[in-house]
């Protein structure tokens, strides 16, 4: 084994970070933080971050084929231009939930936008139950529902030869898998792969690697994971310096840098003082794999 070695590259003190997407063409990492509402963009080569506000929570952000990103934002998706810093809403869901907000997103490998709903947070992880749903925005900008009754739509991604869906309903404790058609954007036969052991704690975002094994943010877990989707084992735990670990991309050069986003919200003095990089990004280096770079989308 390489030895691993684990880097806050930007002590941001995020209240919730999320949504890490590695940027090719900028070589910079995107994320967002949600209750901050704000799209953030980390250099690789300056090491700075830019961050750019927004008017709702933002919690997801994606590339975009034509240039630029796009969000979600409330509960709205919603295309942002980053020199001008131009927000335009492309359309409204759960227009009927006026306590309800987006939250992970990513988009697939035919450039469909897939995103998720959730009722707004009480308190980390405390919510109204099953009010959420999870959509995709097609290249034609017309969305469809694939299903309700979600707690926290969370972590998504396709396997390497694009027949499964993966997602996460962080409440569930569970990692499922869908048969996917990439022709079409359809998912179903939902199953689970993967049920989270207690200290893992609560399952965030995910990604795969080149040798499509999935890994998992553990929220409260301070930990990545590593699963096979086909045997249902954890192969791997990477643990981090901060207990409220988000989300995970793969990124750098050749896509061998794994990004670990984290939160600070719900954590009190005491903690901080214990924990002070929490909310921050971390980079995970020697892990031995790489990542697929993330699909633009397509509209």
């Amino acid at each position: 084994m390489s030895s691993i070695k684990i880097e806050c590259v930007a002590n941001e003190g995020y209240r919730i970070g999320e949504s890490p997407v590695w940027d090719e063409k900028e070589g910079a990492l995107l994320c967002v933080d949600i209750t901050g509402r704000k799209v953030c963009r980390w250099s690789s080569v300056t090491k700075q971050v830019q961050a750019i506000s927004v008017d709702a929570p933002v919690s997801s952000v994606a590339l975009r084929k034509s240039g630029d990103y796009v969000i979600t934002l409330g509960t709205r998706f919603a295309a942002l231009k980053w020199k001008e810093q131009l927000v335009t809403t492309i359309t409204h869901v759960d227009k009927d939930k006026p306590n309800n907000r987006f939250n992970d997103g990513k988009v697939d490998p035919a450039g469909r936008y897939f995103a998720g709903t959730m009722a707004e947070e009480i308190r980390p992880a405390v919510l109204e139950r099953r009010q959420g749903s999870l959509y995709t925005l097609f290249s034609d900008l017309s969305v469809v529902k694939h299903f309700d009754q979600v707690d926290i739509s969370n972590g998504l991604d396709w396997s390497l030869d694009h027949k499964t869906f993966f997602y996460i309903d962080s409440l569930s404790y569970s990692v499922d898998a869908f048969d996917y058609d990439v022709q079409t954007g359809k998912i179903g036969n939902r199953r689970s792969i993967y049920r989270l052991e207690k200290e893992e704690s609560i399952p965030d975002g995910m990604c795969i690697d080149t040798e499509g094994k999935l890994w998992v943010a553990c929220y409260d877990g301070g930990r990545v994971i590593r699963l096979d989707p086909e045997t249902g084992k954890r192969l791997q735990t990477v643990k981090l310096p901060v207990d409220k670990t988000t989300s995970c991309c793969f990124g750098g050069k050749d896509y061998s840098e794994m990004y670990v986003t984290s939160a600070s919200d719900g954590m009190d003095k005491e903690w901080l003082s214990r924990q002070p990089q929490a909310g921050g990004i971390f980079k995970i280096t020697g892990l031995g794999v790489k990542g697929v770079p993330p699909y633009p989308f397509a509209g």
